[in-house]
């Protein structure tokens, strides 16, 4: 029979969050079931709750970012064994006979990649996410969480299935290494995981925020450099000087600015997402031979080898720990910037 398991929900638009017994499916052959220990925020999270990416179907249990342990597994896994410490990203399911998915990008399906969350699944049924005790999923897009990391790192790993992998895949397709001159914009949920990445890589990392304020966070995780945007001139010293800018906010910055920045060849890659469309000039890409380009997340293949990377280098993200009757306050406090750096949920607390 289904198992029914304690979850966060919301009922519709405007609705806060209620606690609810969410059913997870009987498992198939090739299904692994996982007791979630650690669920992240995701700003992603908040605009698919708040319909800001356009009509969301409710009720919706969010959260892709998912660190656990196997329970069970089907009769045909494996590749995972019960007691194996796992993460779950973005995303459940693909047809994994395309060209891309044989590429290992399963996240650009032909077919159509499905969500962890707020997707239907090719056997119709709505896909529901990890602010929840188990989640279902099937065993290939189950990833493995390096024995490196200690069970008191584990709720700092856990944003990393999604912010670290958003961020790790453009920085490596655009081969950063030594001596490579990065410029991450915005200091938050993932520019923090992207100052730590691409310092590990050998970067010559600076940090583009408005003010001050996170100066000394921002070098602590491996920046040289901190640019205050808001000051006037700012930008314009720091014009010609950087190899890649991995812009994680979108919203409300002087694109035309910041790519100026940019030295002959530059690229400037948008990892946010912002409700908006983007704004800037043409010269600013045509005058000096720069780049606008997008980046989602990766496939499997390399989220597993991002886990690895981190795990190498001892990266986790900066998180705050909270409870379940705590994430209607944290939605808000994200969205004004006041969380340092990425919110986790303990799942222990959708039972008390």
């Amino acid at each position: 029979m289904p198992t029914l398991v304690p979850a966060l929900s919301v009922p519709s638009a405007g609705a806060p969050f209620e606690r609810i017994e969410l059913t997870r499916r009987d498992l198939r052959p090739d299904d692994v079931r996982i007791a979630i220990r650690y669920a992240g925020i995701c700003h992603s999270d908040i605009h698919q709750v708040r319909q800001e990416w356009g009509r969301t179907t409710y009720p919706i249990t969010p959260g892709h970012e998912i660190v656990g342990e196997v329970v069970e597994v089907g009769s045909e896994v494996t590749r995972h064994a019960v007691g194996d410490r796992v993460g779950v990203g973005c995303f459940v399911d693909a047809c994994l006979e395309c060209a891309a998915c044989k590429d290992g990008e399963e996240q650009f399906c032909e077919r159509g990649v499905v969500g962890t969350y707020a997707a239907t699944g090719y056997d119709g049924e709505r896909t529901q996410g990890g602010y929840s005790g188990q989640i279902v999923v099937r065993d290939h897009f189950v990833v493995r969480i390096p024995d490196a990391f200690s069970d008191d790192q584990l709720a700092a790993v856990t944003p990393l299935l999604c912010a670290g992998i958003t961020t790790y895949s453009p920085l490596k397709r655009f081969n950063v290494g030594p001596g490579t001159r990065v410029g991450v914009i915005g200091l938050g949920g993932l520019g923090h995981v992207g100052v730590k990445i691409a310092a590990a890589m050998g970067a010559r990392v600076t940090v583009f925020s408005r003010t001050d304020s996170k100066a000394a966070d921002g070098l602590a995780m491996g920046a040289t450099d901190h640019v205050a945007t808001a000051e006037k001139g700012a930008l314009r010293a720091k014009a010609n000087s950087y190899d890649l800018l991995l812009n994680t906010v979108g919203d409300g910055i002087d694109l035309n600015g910041h790519l100026a920045t940019l030295d002959r060849g530059g690229v400037m890659i948008n990892v946010g997402a912002p409700s908006d469309q983007l704004s800037f000039g043409a010269f600013s890409l045509i005058g000096f031979r720069r780049q606008m380009v997008g980046s989602l997340v990766g496939g499997l293949p390399e989220t597993q080898e991002m886990l690895d990377f981190c795990a190498e280098h001892g990266i986790t993200a900066t998180v705050e720990v909270i409870g379940a009757d705590d994430v209607d306050a944290y939605y808000d406090k994200i969205v004004a910037g006041d969380v340092r750096y990425r919110a986790v949920i303990d799942t222990a607390t959708f039972s008390g």
